[in-house]
Protein backbone atom coordinates (compact mmCIF):
# COMPACT_ATOMS: atom_id res chain seq x y z
CA UNK A 1 0.00 0.00 0.00
CA UNK A 2 1.03 3.60 -0.40
CA UNK A 3 1.74 5.69 2.71
CA UNK A 4 0.23 9.15 2.91
CA UNK A 5 2.52 12.16 3.18
CA UNK A 6 1.66 12.60 6.86
CA UNK A 7 2.34 8.91 7.54
CA UNK A 8 5.79 9.32 6.07
CA UNK A 9 6.41 12.42 8.17
CA UNK A 10 5.13 10.64 11.27
CA UNK A 11 7.42 7.66 10.74
CA UNK A 12 10.42 9.90 10.26
CA UNK A 13 9.67 11.93 13.38
CA UNK A 14 9.20 8.81 15.49
CA UNK A 15 12.56 7.51 14.29
CA UNK A 16 13.96 10.84 15.47
CA UNK A 17 12.21 10.31 18.82
CA UNK A 18 13.80 6.90 19.19
CA UNK A 19 17.19 8.43 18.45
CA UNK A 20 16.69 11.20 21.03
CA UNK A 21 15.50 8.82 23.76
CA UNK A 22 12.43 8.38 25.93
CA UNK A 23 12.42 11.89 27.41
CA UNK A 24 10.55 13.24 24.37
CA UNK A 25 6.85 12.48 24.03
CA UNK A 26 5.34 11.03 20.87
CA UNK A 27 5.79 13.58 18.10
CA UNK A 28 3.34 12.33 15.45
CA UNK A 29 1.11 9.26 15.68
CA UNK A 30 1.46 6.88 12.75
CA UNK A 31 -1.46 6.82 10.36
CA UNK A 32 -2.74 10.01 11.96
CA UNK A 33 -2.92 13.30 10.17
CA UNK A 34 -3.06 15.26 13.45
CA UNK A 35 0.16 16.33 15.15
CA UNK A 36 0.49 15.45 18.84
CA UNK A 37 1.77 18.07 21.33
CA UNK A 38 5.55 18.39 20.95
CA UNK A 39 7.89 18.75 23.90
CA UNK A 40 10.92 21.01 23.24
CA UNK A 41 14.17 19.12 23.05
CA UNK A 42 16.38 19.92 26.05
CA UNK A 43 19.12 22.50 25.41
CA UNK A 44 20.94 23.29 22.20
CA UNK A 45 22.74 21.00 19.81
CA UNK A 46 25.72 23.29 20.49
CA UNK A 47 25.80 22.62 24.25
CA UNK A 48 29.08 20.78 23.86
CA UNK A 49 30.86 23.77 22.35
CA UNK A 50 33.39 25.00 24.94
CA UNK A 51 33.65 28.68 25.85
CA UNK A 52 36.69 30.17 24.10
CA UNK A 53 39.10 32.25 26.18
CA UNK A 54 39.11 36.00 25.51
CA UNK A 55 41.59 37.24 22.93
CA UNK A 56 44.72 38.33 24.85
CA UNK A 57 44.81 41.70 23.07
CA UNK A 58 41.17 42.49 22.31
CA UNK A 59 40.27 41.27 25.79
CA UNK A 60 42.48 44.02 27.22
CA UNK A 61 40.45 46.61 25.33
CA UNK A 62 37.18 45.19 26.65
CA UNK A 63 38.46 45.37 30.21
CA UNK A 64 39.64 48.93 29.60
CA UNK A 65 36.21 49.98 28.35
CA UNK A 66 34.55 48.55 31.46
CA UNK A 67 36.90 50.48 33.80
CA UNK A 68 35.35 53.76 34.99
CA UNK A 69 38.54 55.22 36.48
CA UNK A 70 39.45 58.58 34.95
CA UNK A 71 43.19 57.90 34.92
CA UNK A 72 42.99 54.66 32.95
CA UNK A 73 45.31 54.01 29.98
CA UNK A 74 44.91 51.45 27.20
CA UNK A 75 48.37 50.38 26.05
CA UNK A 76 47.29 46.97 24.81
CA UNK A 77 45.82 47.59 21.38
CA UNK A 78 48.15 48.26 18.45
CA UNK A 79 46.46 51.37 17.09
CA UNK A 80 47.82 54.89 16.80
CA UNK A 81 46.43 57.62 19.03
CA UNK A 82 46.83 61.39 18.92
CA UNK A 83 48.31 63.45 21.75
CA UNK A 84 44.71 63.74 22.98
CA UNK A 85 44.38 59.96 23.02
CA UNK A 86 41.98 59.89 20.06
CA UNK A 87 41.99 57.76 16.89
CA UNK A 88 43.47 59.53 13.87
CA UNK A 89 42.20 59.62 10.30
CA UNK A 90 45.03 60.90 8.11
CA UNK A 91 44.41 64.00 6.01
CA UNK A 92 45.77 62.14 3.00
CA UNK A 93 43.15 59.45 3.54
CA UNK A 94 40.37 62.04 3.77
CA UNK A 95 41.65 63.69 0.58
CA UNK A 96 41.63 60.36 -1.25
CA UNK A 97 38.09 59.65 -0.10
CA UNK A 98 36.87 63.06 -1.22
CA UNK A 99 38.35 62.38 -4.66
CA UNK A 100 36.59 59.02 -4.73
CA UNK A 101 33.23 60.56 -3.85
CA UNK A 102 33.66 63.13 -6.63
CA UNK A 103 34.58 60.49 -9.22
CA UNK A 104 31.29 59.52 -10.86
CA UNK A 105 33.01 56.80 -12.89
CA UNK A 106 33.46 54.61 -9.80
CA UNK A 107 30.97 51.81 -9.18
CA UNK A 108 30.34 49.04 -6.66
CA UNK A 109 30.95 46.05 -8.92
CA UNK A 110 32.92 43.04 -7.68
CA UNK A 111 36.68 43.21 -7.84
CA UNK A 112 38.48 40.28 -9.42
CA UNK A 113 39.58 37.41 -7.19
CA UNK A 114 43.08 38.90 -6.87
CA UNK A 115 41.76 42.37 -6.08
CA UNK A 116 42.49 45.80 -7.54
CA UNK A 117 45.33 45.27 -10.09
CA UNK A 118 46.72 48.80 -9.79
CA UNK A 119 46.67 48.58 -6.01
CA UNK A 120 48.67 45.33 -6.27
CA UNK A 121 51.20 46.96 -8.63
CA UNK A 122 51.63 49.98 -6.35
CA UNK A 123 51.97 47.77 -3.26
CA UNK A 124 54.83 45.67 -4.63
CA UNK A 125 56.57 48.81 -5.85
CA UNK A 126 56.20 50.38 -2.39
CA UNK A 127 57.87 47.50 -0.58
CA UNK A 128 60.43 46.53 -3.25
CA UNK A 129 61.05 49.83 -5.06
CA UNK A 130 59.85 50.63 -8.58
CA UNK A 131 63.37 49.98 -9.90
CA UNK A 132 63.56 46.46 -8.45
CA UNK A 133 64.66 43.96 -11.09
CA UNK A 134 62.08 41.38 -9.96
CA UNK A 135 59.31 43.96 -10.43
CA UNK A 136 60.57 45.05 -13.86
CA UNK A 137 60.91 41.45 -15.04
CA UNK A 138 57.42 40.41 -13.97
CA UNK A 139 58.67 37.98 -11.32
CA UNK A 140 56.41 39.24 -8.53
CA UNK A 141 52.87 37.89 -8.10
CA UNK A 142 50.65 40.07 -5.90
CA UNK A 143 47.08 39.71 -4.67
CA UNK A 144 45.03 42.03 -2.51
CA UNK A 145 44.33 40.61 0.94
CA UNK A 146 42.29 41.26 4.07
CA UNK A 147 45.10 43.25 5.70
CA UNK A 148 48.27 41.51 6.90
CA UNK A 149 46.36 38.75 8.68
CA UNK A 150 44.61 37.81 5.45
CA UNK A 151 47.90 37.84 3.54
CA UNK A 152 49.42 35.45 6.08
CA UNK A 153 46.37 33.18 5.92
CA UNK A 154 46.48 32.94 2.11
CA UNK A 155 50.23 32.29 2.26
CA UNK A 156 49.73 29.58 4.89
CA UNK A 157 47.18 27.69 2.82
CA UNK A 158 49.29 28.07 -0.34
CA UNK A 159 52.35 26.70 1.47
CA UNK A 160 50.31 23.89 3.02
CA UNK A 161 49.26 22.85 -0.48
CA UNK A 162 52.38 23.43 -2.60
CA UNK A 163 55.24 23.31 -0.07
CA UNK A 164 54.23 20.26 1.92
CA UNK A 165 56.35 19.00 4.78
CA UNK A 166 58.18 22.23 5.55
CA UNK A 167 57.64 23.86 8.94
CA UNK A 168 57.57 27.60 9.47
CA UNK A 169 60.01 28.90 12.09
CA UNK A 170 58.66 31.85 14.08
CA UNK A 171 60.75 34.20 16.22
CA UNK A 172 60.31 33.72 19.95
CA UNK A 173 58.35 35.76 20.84
CA UNK A 174 56.19 36.81 17.93
CA UNK A 175 52.74 38.22 17.21
CA UNK A 176 50.31 35.77 18.82
CA UNK A 177 48.21 35.26 15.70
CA UNK A 178 51.17 33.78 13.79
CA UNK A 179 50.94 30.63 15.90
CA UNK A 180 47.29 30.12 14.94
CA UNK A 181 47.33 31.13 11.28
CA UNK A 182 49.91 28.66 9.98
CA UNK A 183 48.55 25.45 11.57
CA UNK A 184 45.09 26.39 10.26
CA UNK A 185 46.67 26.52 6.81
CA UNK A 186 48.31 23.13 7.23
CA UNK A 187 51.83 24.32 8.11
CA UNK A 188 53.59 23.09 11.24
CA UNK A 189 55.05 25.74 13.53
CA UNK A 190 58.45 25.78 15.22
CA UNK A 191 60.45 28.63 16.75
CA UNK A 192 63.87 30.22 16.75
CA UNK A 193 65.47 32.32 19.45
CA UNK A 194 65.04 36.06 18.98
CA UNK A 195 64.69 38.07 22.19
CA UNK A 196 67.17 38.06 25.07
CA UNK A 197 65.34 38.97 28.32
CA UNK A 198 68.64 39.63 30.09
CA UNK A 199 69.64 42.42 27.68
CA UNK A 200 66.11 43.22 26.48
CA UNK A 201 67.64 43.13 23.04
CA UNK A 202 68.27 40.73 20.18
CA UNK A 203 69.65 37.24 20.85
CA UNK A 204 71.60 37.36 17.60
CA UNK A 205 73.81 34.37 18.37
CA UNK A 206 70.83 32.21 19.34
CA UNK A 207 68.96 33.35 16.22
CA UNK A 208 71.79 32.37 13.90
CA UNK A 209 72.36 29.03 15.66
CA UNK A 210 68.70 28.09 15.37
CA UNK A 211 68.46 29.05 11.70
CA UNK A 212 71.60 27.03 10.99
CA UNK A 213 70.02 24.05 12.74
CA UNK A 214 66.75 24.29 10.78
CA UNK A 215 66.31 21.70 7.99
CA UNK A 216 67.06 22.93 4.49
CA UNK A 217 63.98 24.35 2.82
CA UNK A 218 62.32 25.43 6.06
CA UNK A 219 60.20 28.59 6.03
CA UNK A 220 61.57 31.43 8.16
CA UNK A 221 59.16 34.16 9.21
CA UNK A 222 60.93 37.50 9.61
CA UNK A 223 59.44 40.79 10.81
CA UNK A 224 60.46 43.33 8.15
CA UNK A 225 60.81 46.09 10.77
CA UNK A 226 59.43 47.11 14.19
CA UNK A 227 59.27 43.56 15.55
CA UNK A 228 56.01 42.83 17.36
CA UNK A 229 55.95 42.49 20.35
CA UNK A 230 59.53 43.40 21.30
CA UNK A 231 60.38 46.44 19.17
CA UNK A 232 63.83 44.86 18.72
CA UNK A 233 65.19 44.82 15.15
CA UNK A 234 68.47 43.49 13.75
CA UNK A 235 70.99 46.09 12.59
CA UNK A 236 71.80 46.41 8.90
CA UNK A 237 74.96 44.36 9.47
CA UNK A 238 73.01 41.68 11.35
CA UNK A 239 70.47 41.45 8.52
CA UNK A 240 73.37 40.81 6.13
CA UNK A 241 74.53 37.93 8.34
CA UNK A 242 70.99 36.50 8.56
CA UNK A 243 70.84 36.64 4.76
CA UNK A 244 74.04 34.59 4.54
CA UNK A 245 72.56 31.89 6.76
CA UNK A 246 69.27 31.83 4.83
CA UNK A 247 71.12 31.43 1.53
CA UNK A 248 73.51 28.79 2.85
CA UNK A 249 70.68 26.70 4.33
CA UNK A 250 68.34 27.31 1.36
CA UNK A 251 65.62 28.57 3.67
CA UNK A 252 62.45 30.26 2.39
CA UNK A 253 62.05 33.75 3.90
CA UNK A 254 58.55 35.04 4.60
CA UNK A 255 58.47 38.71 5.58
CA UNK A 256 55.63 40.13 7.65
CA UNK A 257 55.67 43.87 6.85
CA UNK A 258 53.08 45.61 9.01
CA UNK A 259 54.93 48.86 9.78
CA UNK A 260 56.67 50.19 6.67
CA UNK A 261 57.33 53.90 7.30
CA UNK A 262 55.76 53.66 10.73
CA UNK A 263 58.93 52.44 12.45
CA UNK A 264 61.56 54.99 11.46
CA UNK A 265 59.44 57.47 9.51
CA UNK A 266 61.32 56.50 6.34
CA UNK A 267 59.56 54.16 3.89
CA UNK A 268 62.78 53.04 2.20
CA UNK A 269 64.69 52.44 5.42
CA UNK A 270 61.89 50.29 6.82
CA UNK A 271 61.93 48.18 3.62
CA UNK A 272 65.70 47.66 3.56
CA UNK A 273 65.69 44.09 4.92
CA UNK A 274 63.09 42.88 2.39
CA UNK A 275 64.93 44.56 -0.49
CA UNK A 276 68.25 43.13 0.66
CA UNK A 277 66.92 39.58 0.42
CA UNK A 278 65.14 40.11 -2.91
CA UNK A 279 68.11 41.87 -4.50
CA UNK A 280 70.29 38.94 -3.42
CA UNK A 281 68.25 36.76 -5.78
CA UNK A 282 66.22 34.84 -3.21
CA UNK A 283 62.63 33.76 -3.71
CA UNK A 284 60.69 35.57 -1.01
CA UNK A 285 57.12 35.83 0.31
CA UNK A 286 55.93 39.26 1.54
CA UNK A 287 52.82 40.07 3.57
CA UNK A 288 51.91 43.77 3.73
CA UNK A 289 49.40 45.71 5.82
CA UNK A 290 48.18 49.29 5.52
CA UNK A 291 46.49 49.27 8.93
CA UNK A 292 49.25 51.13 10.74
CA UNK A 293 51.02 53.28 8.16
CA UNK A 294 47.78 54.63 6.64
CA UNK A 295 45.60 54.22 9.72
CA UNK A 296 43.24 51.96 7.74
CA UNK A 297 42.62 49.55 10.61
CA UNK A 298 38.96 48.89 9.86
CA UNK A 299 39.35 48.77 6.09
CA UNK A 300 41.27 45.46 6.31
CA UNK A 301 43.55 46.20 3.40
CA UNK A 302 46.84 44.48 2.64
CA UNK A 303 48.74 42.55 -0.02
CA UNK A 304 50.51 39.23 -0.48
CA UNK A 305 53.43 38.97 -2.89
CA UNK A 306 55.52 36.02 -4.05
CA UNK A 307 58.88 36.97 -5.54
CA UNK A 308 59.97 34.08 -7.75
CA UNK A 309 62.79 33.26 -10.13
CA UNK A 310 60.82 33.22 -13.38
CA UNK A 311 57.96 35.30 -14.86
CA UNK A 312 56.24 32.14 -16.07
CA UNK A 313 56.27 30.71 -12.56
CA UNK A 314 54.88 34.00 -11.25
CA UNK A 315 51.78 33.56 -13.42
CA UNK A 316 51.21 30.04 -12.14
CA UNK A 317 51.64 31.15 -8.52
CA UNK A 318 49.13 33.97 -9.11
CA UNK A 319 46.60 31.50 -10.53
CA UNK A 320 46.91 29.27 -7.46
CA UNK A 321 46.64 32.19 -5.02
CA UNK A 322 43.32 32.91 -6.70
CA UNK A 323 42.31 29.30 -6.13
CA UNK A 324 42.99 29.75 -2.41
CA UNK A 325 41.02 33.01 -2.23
CA UNK A 326 37.94 31.98 -4.24
CA UNK A 327 36.46 29.47 -1.74
CA UNK A 328 37.72 31.48 1.24
CA UNK A 329 35.99 34.83 0.61
CA UNK A 330 35.50 34.96 -3.17
CA UNK A 331 37.06 38.37 -3.73
CA UNK A 332 38.22 41.31 -1.58
CA UNK A 333 36.42 44.58 -0.74
CA UNK A 334 37.23 47.59 -2.87
CA UNK A 335 37.10 50.66 -0.61
CA UNK A 336 40.39 50.28 1.27
CA UNK A 337 42.26 49.35 -1.90
CA UNK A 338 40.85 52.41 -3.66
CA UNK A 339 42.09 54.67 -0.84
CA UNK A 340 45.60 53.20 -1.01
CA UNK A 341 45.57 53.43 -4.79
CA UNK A 342 44.61 57.13 -4.69
CA UNK A 343 47.39 57.88 -2.20
CA UNK A 344 50.19 55.94 -3.87
CA UNK A 345 49.34 57.01 -7.43
CA UNK A 346 48.72 60.72 -6.79
CA UNK A 347 51.90 62.73 -6.18
CA UNK A 348 50.21 65.33 -3.94
CA UNK A 349 48.48 62.67 -1.84
CA UNK A 350 51.65 60.58 -1.67
CA UNK A 351 53.85 63.44 -0.45
CA UNK A 352 51.24 64.43 2.14
CA UNK A 353 51.02 60.82 3.34
CA UNK A 354 54.81 60.51 3.71
CA UNK A 355 54.81 63.58 5.98
CA UNK A 356 51.98 62.17 8.07
CA UNK A 357 53.68 58.78 8.42
CA UNK A 358 56.84 60.51 9.59
CA UNK A 359 54.79 62.61 12.01
CA UNK A 360 53.29 59.49 13.59
CA UNK A 361 56.68 57.79 13.84
CA UNK A 362 58.28 60.92 15.33
CA UNK A 363 55.55 61.25 17.98
CA UNK A 364 56.09 57.64 19.07
CA UNK A 365 59.85 58.21 19.24
CA UNK A 366 59.26 61.32 21.36
CA UNK A 367 57.07 59.28 23.74
CA UNK A 368 59.93 56.83 24.18
CA UNK A 369 62.16 59.72 25.20
CA UNK A 370 59.52 61.14 27.56
CA UNK A 371 58.92 57.81 29.31
CA UNK A 372 62.62 57.05 29.61
CA UNK A 373 63.31 60.50 31.09
CA UNK A 374 60.48 60.13 33.60
CA UNK A 375 61.80 56.76 34.78
CA UNK A 376 65.31 58.21 35.09
CA UNK A 377 64.00 61.05 37.27
CA UNK A 378 62.19 58.60 39.52
CA UNK A 379 65.32 56.47 39.84
CA UNK A 380 63.32 53.36 38.90
CA UNK A 381 65.47 50.28 39.58
CA UNK A 382 67.02 48.70 36.51
CA UNK A 383 68.27 49.86 33.14
CA UNK A 384 65.56 51.34 30.94
CA UNK A 385 67.64 52.19 27.87
CA UNK A 386 65.79 49.50 25.92
CA UNK A 387 62.83 51.88 25.73
CA UNK A 388 65.00 54.16 23.57
CA UNK A 389 66.71 51.36 21.66
CA UNK A 390 63.57 49.52 20.61
CA UNK A 391 61.65 50.80 17.59
CA UNK A 392 58.12 51.07 16.29
CA UNK A 393 54.74 50.90 17.94
CA UNK A 394 55.60 48.54 20.79
CA UNK A 395 57.99 48.36 23.72
CA UNK A 396 58.72 45.14 25.56
CA UNK A 397 59.01 46.65 29.03
CA UNK A 398 60.45 43.61 30.79
CA UNK A 399 57.71 43.75 33.44
CA UNK A 400 56.76 40.33 34.78
CA UNK A 401 53.23 38.96 35.17
CA UNK A 402 52.81 40.13 38.78
CA UNK A 403 54.01 43.62 37.86
CA UNK A 404 51.62 43.77 34.89
CA UNK A 405 48.75 42.76 37.17
CA UNK A 406 49.67 45.56 39.57
CA UNK A 407 49.81 48.03 36.67
CA UNK A 408 46.23 47.15 35.79
CA UNK A 409 44.58 46.58 39.16
CA UNK A 410 46.19 49.45 41.04
CA UNK A 411 47.02 51.99 38.35
CA UNK A 412 44.42 51.17 35.67
CA UNK A 413 47.11 50.79 33.00
CA UNK A 414 45.97 48.09 30.57
CA UNK A 415 48.58 46.06 28.69
CA UNK A 416 49.21 42.50 27.54
CA UNK A 417 50.38 40.04 30.17
CA UNK A 418 53.81 39.65 28.55
CA UNK A 419 54.70 43.25 29.45
CA UNK A 420 54.23 44.73 25.98
CA UNK A 421 52.95 48.29 25.78
CA UNK A 422 51.86 50.29 22.76
CA UNK A 423 53.90 53.48 22.68
CA UNK A 424 51.26 54.92 20.35
CA UNK A 425 48.91 55.01 23.33
CA UNK A 426 51.29 57.09 25.47
CA UNK A 427 50.83 60.86 25.54
CA UNK A 428 52.99 63.65 26.93
CA UNK A 429 50.34 64.34 29.53
CA UNK A 430 50.35 60.71 30.75
CA UNK A 431 54.03 59.78 30.43
CA UNK A 432 54.77 60.77 34.03
CA UNK A 433 51.75 58.82 35.31
CA UNK A 434 52.86 55.74 33.37
CA UNK A 435 56.41 56.03 34.69
CA UNK A 436 55.12 56.27 38.27
CA UNK A 437 52.99 53.14 37.74
CA UNK A 438 56.00 51.24 36.38
CA UNK A 439 58.17 52.50 39.25
CA UNK A 440 55.66 51.32 41.85
CA UNK A 441 55.25 47.94 40.17
CA UNK A 442 58.99 47.33 39.90
CA UNK A 443 59.67 48.32 43.51
CA UNK A 444 56.76 46.50 45.12
CA UNK A 445 55.95 43.43 43.03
Amino acid sequence: FKLSTMDKVGNRLNKLQAHLGSESELLVAPNNTSAVAVEATPGSIWNGVPQAPPDPILGVSEAFKADKDGSKMNLGVGAYRTEEGKPLVLNSVRAAERQMVADMSLNKEYLGIGGNPNFCKLSRELILGADCAAVREGRVSTVQSLSGTGALRIAAEFLGTFYKGAAVYLPNPTWGNHKKIFPNGGVAVKSYRYYNPATRGLDFQGLCEDLCAAPAGSIILLHACAHNPTGVDPTHEQWAEILKVVKAKQLLPLFDSAYQGFASGDLDRDAQAVRMFVNAGLEVIICQSYAKNMGLYGERIGALSFVVADAGVAKKVYSQMQQVIRPMYSNPPMHGAAIVERILSNKENYEAWKLEVKGMADRIISMRTALHSALQKLGTPGNWDHILNQIGMFTFTGLNSAQVTNMTKKHHVYMTQDGRISMAGVTAAKAQYLAAAIDDSVRNC
